[in-house]
């Protein structure tokens, strides 16, 4: 279990910079700091993305999110929406801790191991029982769960607005009909408050009552009371043709992802490429918005800064099912991130997004490129003649229109600027406090991995398969056909974690170690493809008549698409497309990597004499 995730940027709370302890004196700024070094007092002024936690510990594990029961995993959950109303409270009491015990039948040095858990490293998996069974938990008989579940549907959540107590002498009736335990009012009412509010009203008032308190409003967003508060996050394809980077010919239109913070309307971060919008491209966008953005603003002149990150309370999604599973879902519960998906028919859910994409596409359509948003507008424009930018320099132009317009420019429905409402909600002013910089994420390397998708595989004499292609690497060998621990005659499912820009490598997560780590493919001549390119291969392998696809005939068909490509490439859009995505695919992978290699400590190299050859999985020589 990961022990630390955050930095947390509060007056008071210990820090180490440069090695050392120190406790943080006063924040200056979104980028300074006031530090009081705890061995002689001296004041120090440091910037905030060379802080780490004061208890780093130097051999970093990961819980992998997908390899946790469901059951314990709902535990974590149960747990953390008990202590929820403590964690924050300013001047918290024995007596307000003691009260949240006696509500949820909790011993009140429970609730504090929960609250100790989960503040040190701020992630739900430390909320996981450490035990098969939760001691402390009062369960009901699963017989009369479903009465108590079927007289709140009948009887509660009708027009009829029935009381909560005529919903407690419908399960007393229907339990002592059937000689069961009758289970105390309390009990029953503690269910009934765990509805959604939206679900009560839409029930017992009608949908359009519902609509006027839980649905978005012009100027305004239930909840969305402080920055991180409530994120929307939206795709939409962009109205500019790209160039290629080594011809500089047209190669279509990119898909952009953007995450927009609903109460400053900031953006927290993007993400622009030629794939289509997917489960992949939400969780980089969310990590491009949880991070800091110093080291992405160091590759672009910006005039101004960029101070927005951390773990936002709630983010609003897109209902498609792309989108969905629990890959992303379970990532955002590790954060604590409530994940809400927009409501089928109901687009205003994403208006404050869509108005802000609205207001990149008109300075968009003042590039050279663009296919503005119709045929009328476009007129007699030779958009694919015009086209001169390349990705990687609309990304610079998109930084710098973020930064130094949008964020800077007033806004009507604020009042003033983004950057000045977002200053206002964190930093506070002499009218209202702010909400305090919110904390910093340690581990982005974890981050990144809990947003990837995973495939769960066993571990044969050969390695690993993952749509045909074979991986291997020494650290799976005392992993070959291990039993699985609760059905010993089943082999074990390992988690392994792969980007699909790049399978090239893969990540198994070792579960006695609690690590990740790379696994490269077994025949390590094979280049680099991604998960796009490796479908396509498959298909042309399986046109030209191949009955068994297997990892030769796909590479075998791949080495052909790239001869094909190559001979192309100076007169087809579609393949000079793919072979931007394909250099904007590998710079990624590097990316991820240098996150890993950042976070861990330095490898021992032995010196090329002392390093022998290895096979996959071959015994050890005789001694």
């Amino acid at each position: 279990m990961a022990k630390v995730a955050l930095v947390e940027l509060e007056p008071g709370k210990l820090v180490s910079y440069q090695g050392k302890t120190h406790r943080i004196r006063r924040i200056d700024s979104f980028d300074r700091i006031e530090l009081l070094d705890d061995d002689n007092q001296a004041v120090v002024i440091a910037n905030i993305e060379d802080l780490q936690p004061a208890t780093l510990s130097t051999e970093q594990t990961h819980t992998d999110l997908q390899a946790i029961d469901d059951k314990a995993w709902a535990v974590a959950k149960k747990r953390h929406e008990i202590i929820k109303p403590l964690l924050g409270m300013p001047n918290r009491t024995r007596g307000d801790v003691a009260t949240l015990a006696a509500v949820h039948a909790v011993h009140i040095n429970t609730i504090y191991s929960w609250l100790r858990s989960y503040e040190q490293s701020g992630l739900l998996s430390s909320l996981l029982p450490r035990s098969r069974s939760d001691k402390g938990a009062a369960k009901l008989n699963p017989q009369v769960e479903q009465i108590i579940s079927e007289a709140i549907q009948s009887e509660y959540l009708t027009r009829q607005k029935k009381s909560k107590q005529k919903v407690c002498d419908e399960v007393r009736k229907q339990c002592l009909k059937l000689n069961l335990p009758v289970p105390h009012d309390n009990s029953i009412r503690n269910r009934i408050k765990q509805l959604q509010g939206e679900l009560v009203a839409a029930s017992r008032l009608g949908r359009k009552t519902a609509d006027l308190s839980y649905k978005p409003h012009e100027g305004s967003f239930p909840g969305a009371d402080y920055p991180l508060a409530v994120v929307q996050i939206d795709h939409t394809k962009l109205d500019i043709i790209l160039v290629d980077d080594h011809y500089r010919q047209p190669i279509g239109r990119p898909w952009i992802t953007l995450a927009f913070d609903v109460h400053s309307r900031m953006v927290e971060g993007f993400y622009v490429s030629f794939d289509p919008p997917s489960a992949l491209s939400t969780g980089l966008c969310l990590t491009h918005a949880i991070l800091t953005k110093d080291k992405w603003l160091a590759r672009y002149p910006t005039q101004n800064q960029w101070p927005v990150w951390g773990l936002p309370s709630k983010v609003h999604l897109d209902n498609a099912k792309e989108f969905r599973g629990s890959m992303l879902q379970r990532g955002c519960d590790e954060y604590g991130i409530d994940l809400e998906w927009r409501p089928v028919g109901r687009p205003n859910f994403g208006a404050h997004v869509e108005r802000a994409l609205g207001s990149f596409a008109t300075e968009i359509h003042t590039l050279p490129g663009t296919t503005f948003s119709n045929t009328r507008q476009k007129g007699e424009y030779d958009s694919e003649g015009k086209a001169a930018l390349t990705l990687s320099e609309f990304e610079a132009w998109l930084t710098i229109y973020i930064v130094d317009v949008y964020h800077q420019r007033l806004h009507s429905s604020l009042g003033m600027s983004p950057q000045q409402a977002w200053n206002k909600g964190i930093l506070g002013s002499n009218e209202q406090p702010g909400s305090g910089l919110p904390a910093k994420i340690v581990d982005d390397f974890k981050l990144r991995l809990d947003l990837m998708p995973f495939e769960l595989r066993t571990i044969q004499d050969y390695g690993v398969q993952i749509d045909e292609i074979h991986y291997y690497s020494d650290v799976l060998r005392i992993w070959i056909n291990a039993p699985d621990p609760k059905e010993p005659r089943r082999k074990r499912k390992f988690m392994f974690r792969r980007d699909p820009r790049d399978l090239s490598q893969i990540w198994f997560y070792d579960p006695e170690l609690a690590t990740y780590y790379p696994i490269p493919y077994r025949n390590m001549a094979h280049p680099p493809i991604s998960i796009w390119e490796l479908r396509e291969a498959r298909k042309r392998a399986l046109d030209s008549g191949k009955k068994d696809i297997d990892e030769r005939a796909i590479f075998d068909a791949y080495e052909r698409m790239r001869e094909i490509e190559s001979k192309a490439v100076q007169t087809s859009k579609a393949v000079r497309r793919m072979d931007q995505r394909r250099k904007t695919h590998q710079q990624a992978h590097a990316t991820i990597e240098q996150s890993r290699v950042e976070q861990q400590p330095a490898a021992i190299i032995l010196p090329e004499s002392d390093v022998d050859d290895i096979l996959p999985f071959d015994e050890l020589d005789e001694l």
